[in-house]
């Protein structure tokens, strides 16, 4: 009796320490925590969707969300990638793919192959869905002096052998499991989410607008070009930083003027002078491809200032996806200040401002 009793002592004691320190955990990784009730909490909250930690190879990783997008790497072929719901999945279906593809014997073989303790370069063919590796020397040499170029849909990526990192796992569920969001999936995933919170179907609501056949998802009819201020839909927003507020979007330009990729702004602090922005991109360092947080720093004095100003620090430098392989602008801030077409953008979706109105009272 005596054991028992002590034994269930120390259960008791267990399980106070384990709740003590569980509730305040709790309560920290609640988005109001950081930013209260407001628009900006529920912009946090979808974001957060877009990310899983996991054990892999023994090492505890937060995978995010790949980015994927129909035709990206297919255009010199006479085929087409299926991408997984065509970059315009919800995280739910998409992460349902994704821990099938961790789960899988064909990952569990890239994983070891990751870990041979040799450098070696993975050969990825989008096309056949497969990998291969090479310890060819002259293509390492010519790798690490970024002088060699895979095709589009055959990227190579060095590695050094010494085991799986994050990264990893993307290079495969991008070029193997061709699952991941596109920029403006991702967008309609954080408007979707916000609108949800205040009650507005965004989908219904503007499925007579986007042409949407009946019983069909209306994400996938929303890219970037859904985000022109010439659509009835979207209002244009004078880009000084005074007139901006979570849940404006920024669209940024290409070389020859084309507005072709989209972000959307989670929080702006006017009095610390930082601009906290959202966006899935893979033209960005390695363990960042895919969704991820990037800031712009202003001075809070002048919040007259535009976001093409110079005086702006835009912390977000631009790489190519996989090694030799192009990538025009070096930030994001050179981007956006882009002459051709008129430069960058911020527009706003029409139907979503009387539920971020709300929000913000």
């Amino acid at each position: 009796m005596k054991k028992f009793l002590f034994f269930s002592a120390l259960f008791f004691v267990h399980c106070y320490l384990l709740f003590s320190q569980t509730d305040p955990l709790t309560s920290f990784s609640n988005p109001s925590h950081l930013w209260g009730n407001g628009v900006e909490r529920y912009i946090e909250e979808a974001y957060r969707q877009c990310f899983r930690t996991r054990i892999i190879d023994g090492r505890v990783m937060n995978i995010r969300l790949p980015f994927a997008m129909n035709n990206d790497r297919d255009f010199m072929l006479d085929s087409r990638m299926p991408i997984i719901a065509d970059g315009k999945g919800n995280p739910e279906i998409l992460w349902k793919a994704i821990e099938e593809i961790l789960d899988s014997d064909q990952f569990d073989d890239y994983i070891n192959a990751l870990s041979s303790g040799r450098e070696k370069v993975f050969i990825f063919d989008m096309i056949e869905r497969k990998w291969s590796v090479s310890t060819d020397l002259f293509v390492i040499a010519r790798i690490k002096a970024g002088t060699f170029k895979g095709l589009p849909h055959r990227p190579y990526m060095l590695t050094s052998g010494r085991g799986a990192l994050e990264s990893d796992v993307y290079n495969y569920l991008y070029c193997i499991g061709l699952v991941g969001l596109d920029c403006s999936g991702f967008v309609w995933h954080i408007l979707s989410y916000v609108a949800k919170q205040g009650g507005l179907d965004l989908g219904r609501a503007l499925s007579p607008v986007l042409g949407v056949p009946r019983g069909t998802d209306p994400s996938l009819y929303v890219g970037t070009a859904f985000f022109s201020s010439r659509n009835s839909q979207i209002i244009s927003v004078n880009d000084e930083i005074r007139n901006l507020r979570p849940a404006d979007i920024m669209l940024f330009r290409d070389v020859d003027g084309t507005i072709i990729h989209s972000a959307i702004i989670q929080s702006i602090d006017r009095q610390k002078g930082i601009i906290r922005y959202l966006q899935c991109t893979n033209a960005c360092m390695p363990h960042e491809r895919g969704v991820h947080d990037s800031f712009i720093y202003f001075d809070p004095a002048n919040l007259s200032v535009s976001l093409k100003d110079l005086s702006l620090h835009w912390t977000k430098r631009r790489f190519p996806p996989f090694p030799g392989e192009d990538v025009p602008f070096a930030d994001d801030g050179e981007r956006f200040r882009h002459r051709a077409g008129g430069g960058g953008q911020v527009v706003r979706l029409r139907a979503l401002i009387p539920v971020i109105e709300r929000m913000s009272r």
